[in-house]
């Protein structure tokens, strides 16, 4: 196959290892493109284990210093307290990340020829890749988290600094791109150069087969004719689980055979346990197993009947773009139960491949759950269309030929 486009990527998260859950989208997008013919290097943070130049699947990920190891402690799901604001730490070292990465990419163009440099995280990595898009056509991805940092006023000149040299603005939701492209001088970032782009999933590795949903059953200790809720995700307070465990013990009361499984880490899941826990007995039906790595994962969807993702802007505005769980879930053949804001609504078709209700609407929630579980039928319509549409829309290898185009358009432009 004939090289197509040379690329480089900026960003502060990469997995570390194949079933890390740190910036998997990142990777899987550079593998799609890879396999379409590209060329791709990946420029990420040295953290502990990290070889300084790695082969991943076709890509080439280099790790790059910017202090004493025991103070690398920016990215990989470390910067944020909550997912609302910067850890100290973090926060002291930022300047020398910055420095640093911008001498990795100006060291990396001079090593080779590249046809785009796309920086993930338009902070902070639109900072250093700024300098350098007078030589190389730069363009910036938007994934949530950085949207609300942008917005600070303390970051919105720099921004508006970034966003003038930007060729293209890519983000999963088309509310991200939006905030940030009205950041821009004058009447904003043109439209043309704005891309929203959902993203994909691995349907291999996420697909339905419920022969191999026993093992997380019995280890959570769920009955095998149980109806399994499934929740994943950062326990931060965009992603809604709040919500949900305020019409938990009612739904609890309707439908004694129903247990919820969030899984996942955070600052709020030990709040999120006292609030089970503060539930009586029906408390016993709520199960936290905590985070789960990605080879286990794919068996945890199985486990489940359907899926929900109650998300929300939190105090600060912050909101996730198009949650990778969603996809996972759809992927799986579960029906989703979601919050319709963001780049969720690329996904989640209503009353086809899931329930979309009004953001922190308590009584919606609580009545699109009741509906699916006194419903198997509709449950198994909709995870059917749910898996159908992942297979011709949210492939990753269909992602990442959107990607693409973006990128031929804004070299040509």
């Amino acid at each position: 196959m004939s090289l197509r486009m040379r690329l480089l990527f900026l960003t502060q998260t990469y997995p570390r290892f194949e079933d890390d859950t740190a910036g998997p989208f990142i990777r899987d997008l550079a593998r799609g493109l890879v396999r379409g013919g590209d060329r791709v290097t990946v420029l990420a943070p040295h953290t502990a284990g990290l070889p300084a130049e790695r082969d991943d699947d076709g890509v080439l990920v280099q790790s790059f210093r910017y202090a004493p190891e025991r103070w690398e402690v920016l990215g990989y799901g470390r910067s944020l307290e909550r997912d609302e604001t910067i850890r100290v730490a973090p926060l002291m070292v930022t300047p020398a990340y910055l420095a640093a990465a911008w001498r990795a990419l100006a060291r990396e163009l001079r090593r080779r020829p590249y046809d785009l440099l796309h920086a993930h995280w338009v902070v902070p990595n639109g900072l250093p890749a700024r300098p350098l898009a007078r030589r190389v056509p730069l363009a910036v991805g938007l994934h949530g988290s950085d949207v609300f940092l942008a917005e600070r006023p303390g970051a919105r000149a720099l921004v508006r600094w970034v966003l003038s040299k930007t060729r293209l603005l890519t983000g999963c939701s088309p509310e991200l791109v939006a905030r940030v492209a009205a950041l821009g001088t004058g009447s904003g970032v043109p439209e043309e150069r704005c891309r929203v782009i959902p993203y994909g999933v691995d349907e291999e590795r996420f697909a339905p087969d419920p022969s191999r949903g026993h093992p997380w059953r019995e280890r959570l200790g769920i009955p095998a004719r149980a109806t399994v809720i499934l929740g994943v995700g950062r326990m931060a307070t965009k992603k809604g689980f709040h919500v949900l465990m305020e019409v938990l013990p009612a739904l609890l009361e309707r439908h004694p055979e129903a247990h919820l499984v969030l899984a996942g880490g955070g600052d709020l899941l030990e709040g999120l346990r006292s609030a089970a826990a503060g539930m009586g007995e029906a408390g016993d039906r709520v199960h936290f197993p905590g985070l789960v790595l990605r080879d286990t994962l794919p068996d945890l969807y199985r486990a489940a009947d359907l899926f929900v993702l109650p998300a929300v802007h939190d105090a600060r505005g912050n909101v996730d773009g198009l949650p990778n769980v969603i996809l996972e879930a759809m992927a799986s053949g579960l029906p989703v139960v979601a919050s319709g804001i963001s780049g969720i609504p690329l996904a989640v078709e209503p009353e086809r491949t899931g329930w979309l209700v009004p953001e922190r609407d308590r009584e919606a929630l609580l009545a699109a759950l009741d509906r699916l579980l006194d419903d198997p039928e509709t449950r198994r319509a909709w995870g059917e269309a749910a898996r159908r549409k992942v297979l011709s829309e949210l492939t990753w290898d269909a992602v990442a030929a959107r990607y693409r185009a973006g990128y031929e358009e804004a070299v040509a432009r």
